[in-house]
């Protein structure tokens, strides 16, 4: 509903590519646009916490002492020219002025959430183009050992992933799962897909769905053991992967990163193994599990695209009443 994603709608659909989103409209000045603040209003929160990681590092500690001096941060000076005493946002991601900003960040995977190796040969030159960023202040080894200590912390990352999920797994495979997908209110899309089946790494008819088909994470009305998976990998890993990137270690392991995905796969493993006893004992007296009605139908439930799209196009998805491609990015 309007009232939950409006958060997500003012930068997505409002400011996302605007000329006056970074310069400001009615000012329009340069020297606005070159400064780090004027990328916080978009860019920070649980699954994509670039500011906060920036703004507590080492870089954003030596850019809030200093920006007050001209003497440090010139910002007459046009992004070619400027030789800050510590990194802005804009000086690593548009780096000399270049507006292309993906150009110099590092391999995107879903803001950290998507495995993926980064140092394989094909992240080579985008990593070597972030690495030369970085001779500006430090040392080609310096920069080099710092990518590899992020992908140290991104794969440890992910065995916590592959672990918590395998739980919650292997649950739904046993039957053990509460509330099952299709004793739930359809998804966004009118489906009844497992909130955890992600692209390819859950597959097959037991997950809801056809073959390929990807599911959604569900941040409501799901059971407490899949929201737990959720929070893990898209606020918790994020945490580690925007930390390690951003020069905030503290961040990526103490400020709910690695440490946060030690304690929610540690309840992910409680949960489950209260769920399988649970289970073990109403087999055992003969109680067969009727799911609520709160988990179909419910004020806030109708107000879901799902169950509008259930109600008024019986036998579609979201998908198909889609236009055209690209329909879902600007409505």
């Amino acid at each position: 509903p309007p009232g939950d994603t409006a958060g997500c709608t003012f930068c997505h659909t409002s400011s996302e590519e605007r000329c006056s989103t970074c310069h400001q409209r009615h000012q329009f000045d340069p020297k606005v646009a070159r400064r780090a603040e004027q990328c916080k209003t978009c860019h920070w929160g649980k699954d994509h916490r670039d500011w906060e990681a920036y703004d507590i590092g080492l870089h954003g500690v030596v850019y809030q002492v200093n920006k007050w001096d001209p003497k440090q941060f010139d910002w007459d000076k046009k992004l070619a020219d400027a030789d800050y005493v510590g990194p802005t946002c804009q000086y690593c991601h548009m780096r000399g002025g270049h507006h292309n900003v993906q150009r110099f960040g590092t391999v995107y995977t879903s803001m950290g959430m998507s495995m993926a190796d980064r140092g394989a040969p094909i992240w080579k030159e985008k990593r070597d183009r972030w690495a030369s960023v970085c001779d500006d202040c430090h040392s080609p080894r310096f920069a080099k050992e710092n990518l590899q200590a992020l992908d140290e912390a991104v794969k440890d990352a992910g065995l916590k992933y592959r672990e918590t999920f395998k739980v919650a797994e292997d649950l739904l495979k046993d039957g053990v799962a509460d509330p099952m997908p299709k004793d739930l209110a359809p998804d966004w899309s009118g489906q009844h897909i497992w909130s955890l089946k992600i692209g390819a790494y859950h597959d097959g008819p037991e997950y809801g769905g056809k073959a390929g088909e990807s599911g959604e994470f569900r941040m409501s009305n799901c059971s407490d053991i899949e929201r737990l998976c959720f929070e893990s990998v898209g606020y918790f890993q994020t945490y580690i992967y925007k930390g390690m990137a951003h020069g905030s270690w503290n961040d990526a392991t103490y400020n709910d990163g690695s440490f946060g995905m030690d304690r929610w796969l540690v309840n992910v493993k409680q949960n489950a193994s209260q769920a399988r006893r649970f289970a073990a004992l109403e087999k055992k007296v003969g109680i067969s599990w009727v799911p609520e009605s709160f988990w179909k139908t419910g004020e806030w439930l109708d107000q879901l695209t799902g169950p509008y799209i259930v109600k008024n196009h019986p036998g579609k998805t979201i998908f198909d009443l889609c236009p055209e491609p690209g329909w879902l990015d600007t409505h």
